[in-house]
């Protein structure tokens, strides 16, 4: 039987549906359009349209209905609660977590000159920036990652940049890696929940047609991730970087809150052996948001507003690419 994957109809979308289709073998990809893709075509910024949801809720529908079988997300976007008669049956192995500096000329970061205008729509991207180099100019974007990628070194005044801030792995999926001038390390420039990792989403009770895709590193991290994104309450407009990895048995997750304007942030960090606990993300996730509230993360950025929503607000052509 040829299942079917719904898909956001943008090139990167397209391009992470199509390895999962790949892997599968016998599939075929459907696209489908979002209320979101349409309404951000017209320029309305993410926090206006409701949230990263609105980018998977007809992909939802049209599985809930029968009319595909599979779909496929990027797990950044995907809102944290669950959806009522569906699983996340599977989240292969991750891509590159890490954040893509791309600069006129190949300029890194620091070398910038002060005024310089930097482009990204992720408030947590803003804060980051700020935090490193108050003297510049941050510019809200939007739009896929050619266009963005487009308006670096832009003739057109108005649109022109001297950089962009992007994920490596949209860049990675659509071949796009070869204007970065630098990686940001994640140690120092925590990237979004979930960044760099798919979801494959099933009906309930059908997991089996996929479970071959999971891997278990790339979901214990992930979850551990988004566990502190939904403990923190944390919607698309909160600057929340997290990143987990499972290293010699051991789940290490680090997660770090950053004030709007990026003059302060707050770290907090823990461990856990998976074996000791039933649900070890969860746990961890729950036990490093307790960390960032008991130090005051409530005061320093706007959570509680929109706990239900994921990601950091910077949707680009299929999610990953922000």
């Amino acid at each position: 039987m040829t299942l079917r994957i719904g898909t956001r109809g943008s090139a990167l979308a397209l391009a992470q549906s199509g390895q999962v289709a790949t892997r599968l073998g016998d599939a075929q990809l459907v696209p489908i359009s979002s209320e979101g893709d349409r309404t951000q075509a017209a320029g309305t910024p993410l926090a206006q349209l409701g949230g990263t949801g609105v980018f998977v809720t007809n992909l939802r529908q049209a599985l809930l209905a029968g009319e595909v079988d599979v779909i496929v997300h990027s797990l950044k976007d995907l809102p944290t609660a669950p959806a009522e008669g569906l699983e996340i049956a599977a989240i292969p192995k991750r891509a590159d977590a890490r954040d893509a500096f791309i600069g006129r000329d190949g300029v890194k970061l620091a070398d910038l000159p002060a005024g310089a205008r930097v482009g990204t729509g992720s408030p947590r991207r803003r804060a980051q920036l700020a935090s490193v180099r108050p003297d510049i100019e941050v510019v809200d974007i939007r739009g896929n990652i050619d266009t963005r990628l487009a308006r670096v070194g832009a003739d057109d005044p108005e649109r022109n940049l001297d950089a962009i801030v992007l994920a490596v792995a949209g860049l990675e999926r659509l071949d796009r890696l070869h204007p970065v001038s630098e990686l940001l390390s994640i140690s120092d420039w925590p990237t979004a929940p979930g960044q760099g990792a798919l979801a494959v989403e099933v009906r309930a009770g059908e997991g089996h047609k996929v479970a071959k895709l999971d891997h278990r590193p790339s979901r214990l991290a992930v979850e551990a991730e988004r566990t502190v994104l939904a403990a923190l309450e944390a919607g698309c407009a909160a600057p929340v970087g997290a990143h987990a990895i499972l290293e010699d048995g051991l789940l290490f997750l680090s997660a770090r809150v950053y004030s709007l304007d990026g003059t302060q942030h707050l770290t907090a960090s823990h461990a856990a052996y998976p074996e000791d606990e039933k649900d070890p993300a969860a746990v961890l996730g729950r036990l490093v948001a307790e960390d960032l509230l008991e130090q005051g993360a409530a005061d320093l950025a706007p959570l509680g507003a929109s706990g239900a929503l994921h990601g950091d607000g910077d949707i680009a052509d299929g999610g990953s690419a922000s």
